[in-house]
This record gives structure tokens, C-alpha cells and sequence, in this order.
């Protein structure tokens, strides 16, 4: 074994650690090792002068003191890649967390890639399709392409996330990574046990940065991630789905490792760096003609002013942006997606073809005008509006449930059987509502099902109960005070 670079520390202020080298200073990104077992990993971040470096601890630095030893690695830090990661749930470092021992069959590449140069990316637009009906019709998504899932706390985010890596490794033969920057311990424990529950887990990676650990690693864990991402899309040549939670919190711990080096901070406190950080981590993600990253990502909107800059600069990368909306959730329409807020760049009329985009554009007219009419709704009522108006509700309230599904990663808590619905089968429902087909249908008929054609099945059964019990209690509304039931609006 060659003998290894060593040099000495000079000053330690919390996470920033100057080390001192007489000889072979150690390039930008240089991985560190202090301490007793070398437990403490330093990234090199800046060369003061011709012997001193300036690091970023990436654990803590606890025990450090000025004089101590430090040892150069001779190379930056490394991700593990191979077939062996995958089912596994990894740190930024690339070591185990799940307690399922140590990995084998693996190799080590840096996790500073530079993005698949633009000769080699793949230039058609293909649509991606998730089996989720209000993202397939309203909000497509771009195989390869990065979508913003933007919405708060208990809204639905990572069940979400949850059921497309499930639709994936369902319907692809795809591999699921999951990336967490920043996350709480509980919710990392929590998908892992989903996952493990739903079956999914032999085809997804998991890599957690958690919210406990130092910015340094917070910020290293997206790149980990995108190392691991980008073996399977260029030597595996399999499609990668990629979801990161949340791509605020790689912003954040990179706002603070700026501040922690000195620098001078930018607008609203952010690091001057931010556009290059973002960017150095968003290209990586792209389609070649060896496979696709399709990355959907969710964004924490600060003080929901999408004026922030985390938030511009993470639209410039997205391809489609999708809001949740916590009303919607208050409703029970889950997916809580807001279609009026959310659009997609692939929904035009060369990518998804003319009539999916004319159908598009009729259920979001539909849908807004439904919005508009809702005061005048709560205030004067139904009968107050004209026919025209009437059979605009009708349509809006009808479509509002149909574009409601029930999730496979769901199905303990509701009972439900989950549905994966085709894009073509979710435009036909769609058409069918907005051609009054099922103007007397009851609106529940459409709710939480997969294809229409469930909806005929749903109403029947529905009518045939109704016949059986008032058959068996024929007396049951007699007791009602008359004129109680006449004036209730029905509610188809």
C-alpha cells in the first residue's frame, strides 16, 4: 500500500475545518479522513493558498482539534453502483442503514458526474405514462423529463410517490430510487415498510440524508442518488423513475454551506451559487439514448410565495408542475390535484395528439367555469341557474369524481381495489361525461372507480340495493313529515 497524502488541522469552526498540507494539496471535492478510524469525512470545498485547504465536515466534528491528523483519500466521494443496491436503503455515503448487512457486488463511482453531453440525450418527446387519470389527461408527464409536485403538509405528496414507483415497477421494466434530502426518520421508516408491504421494494434504492445530519451531507445526498440513477440508465440501459423529497431542503443545506465558508449571501439570504447548484444537479437528470431518469420531485413552496427564489429557480427545470390542493383533499377527492393550477408542457397538441388535447382543454373550461358558478351555488342555490348553467355543474361535478382513483399503495386503509387506468381508457370516460352520457347517473356512481364503464356496473348494483331494502322496509319514509324530501336538490 502506497503511502497516503497526510496533512494537519489548523482551525475548526463548527462544520468548516482549514487543514494544513507541506506537499500534494488536495483538488477541489477531495474526500478527508480525521479522527479515530477515520470517522470523520471532510469535503475539500476551497484551496486558501498553496498549503491550505478549506473543508466541509460531512459528519460530525466532534472530537477534532487543531494538530490532529488528517489523511488525504486520494478521490472524491464515492456512491456504490451495481445490481447489488438494489432493495436496499443507503446513506450518503453509500453504507447500509436497514440492517440487512453489508452490500456485495457493487463498485464505487464518484458522485460528481457531469451531465450526458447534449449529442448523446434523446430529442423526441415521449409522454410517461403513470395509470394516475388526472395526471395522464391534464398534467402529462415527460419520460425523462422532471415534474414539481408542489403541495403542503397531509395533502397527499408521498402517497403520491408512493403509488406511481408502484405503478412503475408494475407496469415498466423500470427501476424505482428514492431520494431523501432532509427527511424526517419517520418518514423514511414509514415508506420503507410500505414498500417492503406493497412488494415493490426488489426494484427500488432508497438514499436518505436525514434532517438530523450536517448540511454538508444534505447537500451531497441528491448526487449520490443521481450516481446510482444514472448506472441503471446507462449500463443497464432500463428506465430510472427518480423521486426526490424535497428538492427545497438540497437549496436549503446548500444556502447553509455557503453561509458556514463566508460567502456573501444573495437575495432573501440565499447562496449567490444557488442557480449553478440547482442546475449542477437538475441536468444530470435527462433521457439519452441509452434509457431515461423521469424525475418527480417535491417542492416546498416557502410561505407559499412562488415569487421565492428556490421556487423560481426549480420551475426553469420542470417540464410539468403539479398543486395539490389541500381543499380538494378536505373533499375526499384524492388525488387532490388541482387541475386548474397545474399544467405540463407535453399537453399540446404535437406531443398528446389533437383530441386528447381538445379534450384537455374542454375539462379544464369546465372545471373553471364550475368554479365560478360555486358562489352563486352557496348563496342562492342550484335552481337559480340557468338550464345551461345546470348541466355545466352537472358535467364539472361528475368529472371533478371521476378523475378520483383508488391506489394500490392505499388499498389497506380504504378497502378499496387499487385501479391502474390506460390514458386512452381515462380520454374515453372523460368524452363520455362531457357528452352527458351519464347525466342520469348519480354522481357517487363515478367516484373511486377506474374505467367508466365501472360506473354503469356501480350505479346498477347501487339501485339494485336500493330496490332490496325498500322492498324489505316499505314503510320507511311514510313517518317523514310531508314536503321534508321535496325540496332537497337531487343530486344528480
Amino acid at each position: 500500500m502506497s503511502e497516503t497524502n497526510q496533512g494537519s488541522v489548523v482551525s475548526v469552526r463548527g462544520s468548516v475545518v482549514d487543514i494544513r498540507f507541506d506537499r500534494d494539496l488536495p483538488p477541489i471535492y477531495s474526500l478527508l479522513r480525521a479522527g479515530k478510524d477515520g470517522n470523520i469525512a471532510i469535503e475539500v470545498l476551497a484551496q486558501l493558498d498553496a498549503r491550505r485547504v478549506r473543508g466541509m465536515a460531512l459528519t460530525p466534528t466532534q472530537g477534532l482539534a487543531r494538530g490532529m491528523a488528517v489523511e488525504d483519500t486520494g478521490g472524491p466521494l464515492k456512491a456504490p453502483v451495481g445490481k447489488g443496491i438494489l432493495s436496499r436503503m443507503f446513506d450518503v455515503f453509500g453504507k447500509p442503514i436497514d440492517r440487512e448487512g453489508e452490500v456485495s457486488d457493487v463498485e464505487w463511482r464518484t458522485v460528481h458526474q457531469a451531465p450526458p453531453p447534449l449529442a448523446r440525450r434523446s430529442t423526441k418527446s415521449e409522454v410517461f405514462e403513470t395509470g394516475i387519470k388526472v395526471i395522464d389527461v391534464l398534467v402529462p408527464l415527460e419520460r425523462g423529463g422532471k415534474a414539481g409536485l408542489f403541495g403542503g403538509a397531509g395533502v397527499g405528496k408521498t402517497v403520491l410517490l408512493t403509488e406511481m414507483i408502484h405503478n412503475m415497477v408494475g407496469q415498466h421494466e423500470g427501476v424505482s430510487l428514492f431520494c431523501g434530502i432532509g427527511e424526517r426518520c419517520r418518514e423514511g421508516e414509514e415508506l420503507y415498510r410500505e414498500m417492503k408491504e406493497a412488494g415493490v421494494l426488489p426494484n427500488m434504492v432508497m438514499v436518505f440524508g436525514q434532517m438530523n445530519e450536517l448540511p454538508g451531507s444534505r447537500f451531497r445526498v441528491g448526487h449520490a442518488a443521481l450516481t446510482m440513477a444514472e448506472y441503471f440508465r446507462d449500463d443497464e440501459r432500463r428506465d430510472v423513475l427518480l423521486l426526490i423529497d424535497n428538492i427545497f431542503r438540497f437549496i436549503q443545506a446548500g444556502s447553509e454551506v455557503s453561509g458556514l465558508m463566508g460567502q456573501m449571501p444573495s437575495r432573501l439570504g440565499y447562496q449567490p451559487t444557488m442557480g449553478t447548484e440547482l442546475s449542477r444537479l437538475e441536468e444530470r437528470i435527462a433521457n439519452t439514448d441509452t434509457g431515461a431518469i423521469t424525475s418527480i420531485q417535491a417542492v416546498y413552496v416557502p410561505a407559499d410565495d412562488f415569487t421565492d427564489p428556490a421556487a423560481v429557480h426549480t420551475f426553469s427545470h420542470l417540464s410539468a408542475s403539479i398543486v395539490l390542493s389541500r381543499k380538494r383533499a378536505s373533499e375526499g377527492l384524492y388525488p387532490a390535484i388541482d387541475p386548474l393550477q397545474s399544467s405540463s408542457k407535453m399537453a399540446t397538441p404535437g406531443v398528446v395528439g389533437e383530441r386528447h388535447y381538445r379534450l384537455a382543454q374542454e375539462i379544464r373550461r369546465t372545471l373553471a367555469e364550475y368554479s365560478e358558478l360555486r358562489d352563486i351555488i352557496a348563496m342562492l342555490g342550484l335552481e337559480q341557474l340557468s338550464p345551461e348553467d345546470r348541466k355545466v355543474v352537472a358535467r364539472a361535478r361528475r368529472l371533478e369524481r371521476f378523475l378520483t382513483q383508488p391506489f394500490f399503495t392505499t388499498e389497506q386503509f380504504t378497502g378499496l381495489k387499487g385501479k391502474l387506468v390506460s390514458r386512452e381508457d381515462a380520454l374515453d370516460g372523460c368524452e363520455r361525461i362531457l357528452r352527458d352520457e351519464f347525466k342520469d347517473h348519480p354522481e357517487s356512481a363515478l367516484y373511486m372507480i377506474g374505467t367508466v364503464g365501472e360506473a354503469k356496473e356501480k350505479a346498477e348494483s347501487g339501485s339494485n340495493a336500493a330496490r332490496d331494502s325498500s322492498q324489505a322496509e316499505p314503510k320507511s319514509h311514510q313517518s317523514a313529515p310531508e314536503g321534508e324530501h321535496a325540496d332537497k336538490p337531487d343530486e344528480s
